[in-house]
């Protein structure tokens, strides 16, 4: 069985290495040593001034909209994990969707003023698999009109743009920690933003708003995550560096495998590096995606309709709205099985099914 994706694992020793200072310190959760020097270290690794850790990334979106006061309607994408919507729903707002650029698949920077009114707020975009959005073009959108900007960029650690963290764009941005991220802390995510101020009260935001021993800031939330997590963390910073050599080296040989297969790569930004947090693929036709999907089940190795199907058609509790380019993309969009431990050998197996059932006819 391969499946399509499966989470990193440090040595086991490396682990219990933590853990037995967490079960000296008794120290196990509300921002313990361990959660700290996390930070520092992901501050050092990532360059930047400013980040907090986070419960998960869905949290940090909300402790985003929340610090940020953002109200009314809120400009996004369809074609994203469903925590992107949900979490505007949850925190009162109204998601406005605008279609997104065929070839990078994140949303289209050239389409977001149009769908601007006088009720909109903010901009909440994903770097989908990491890939980087316009974000020169909707810095200069948002400065015009005077609207806040969070980038979900849930897929995106370790990515750059013209030698600036992608983290570092936007008023905040978020990161998920999952497990099934390239980095990972088991469960966690991240909120980043430039602004000193900002951090404070998002500081105070994870923490119930609590500002002191006996008075609150304002409104808050449980935002923390445990020593275990950061545990997890810590040691698995270690091996970034191999992991994001070996998930680069398995892109490579599909890049090379899969040439004589019906479809496309989303093309990605020409001035930010790639993470390789996934290996997305349009195929030719949805035909084309199911035919594949339902052989290779059979063999049990599975893909994933990621992202499936468009949020602005999909949610119970939205307007169901058709986005032509995004209904198309979420069709024919599968991602293959993408991990530290696949080998090279699955790779070279995957890729002859494929091209067979494709040419099965």
């Amino acid at each position: 069985m391969i499946p399509v994706t499966q989470p990193f694992l440090p040595p086991q020793e490396e682990f219990q290495k933590y853990l037995d200072g967490i079960w000296k310190r008794n120290w196990l959760t509300n921002m313990g040593p361990l959660a700290s020097q996390l930070e520092m270290e992901l501050k050092d690794h990532l360059k930047l001034n400013h980040l907090l850790f986070v419960t998960n990334g869905t949290i940090a979106i909300q402790m985003a909209i929340k610090a940020l006061e953002i109200s009314g309607e809120v400009i996004t994408t369809p074609f994203s994990f469903i925590a992107t919507t949900s979490t505007i729903v949850w925190e009162g707002c109204t998601p406005v969707f605008v279609d997104i650029d065929p070839n990078s698949l994140c949303i289209d920077a050239k389409k977001i003023e149009e769908a601007i009114t006088e009720k909109t707020s903010a901009i909440l975009a994903t770097h989908v698999y990491g890939n980087p959005c316009d974000v020169v073009t909707i810095e200069a959108i948002a400065k015009k009109h005077n609207l806040k900007v969070i980038y979900d960029a849930a897929h995106a650690f370790g990515v750059e743009v013209n030698g600036r963290s992608i983290f570092e764009y936007g008023d905040i941005s978020t990161c998920s920690l999952h497990a099934t991220k390239l980095y990972h802390t088991v469960e966690g995510g991240l909120v980043i933003t430039k602004d000193p101020d900002l951090l404070k009260k998002l500081a105070f935001i994870r923490n119930f708003g609590i500002s002191g021993f006996d008075s609150f800031s304002e409104l808050g939330l449980n935002g923390k995550n445990s020593e275990f997590h950061a545990a997890m963390g810590l040691v698995n910073l270690k091996y970034i560096s191999k992991i994001h050599d070996k998930r680069k080296a398995l892109a490579e040989l599909y890049d090379k495998k899969l040439k004589g297969l019906k479809h496309f790569k989303p093309a990605w930004h020409i001035q930010a590096n790639d993470n390789h947090a996934y290996y997305p693929i349009i195929l030719e036709s949805e035909e084309l995606l199911l035919k594949l999907k339902t052989e290779m089940d059979k063999q049990e190795i599975f893909t994933r309709r990621y992202f499936y199907p468009s949020l602005a058609s999909a949610l119970p509790y939205l307007p169901k709205l058709e986005l032509p380019i995004t209904e198309d993309i979420a069709k024919r969009a599968l991602c293959l099985p993408f991990y530290y431990d696949l080998t090279f050998e699955e790779i070279e197996l995957i890729a002859r099914l494929m091209l067979r059932i494709q040419n099965n006819d």
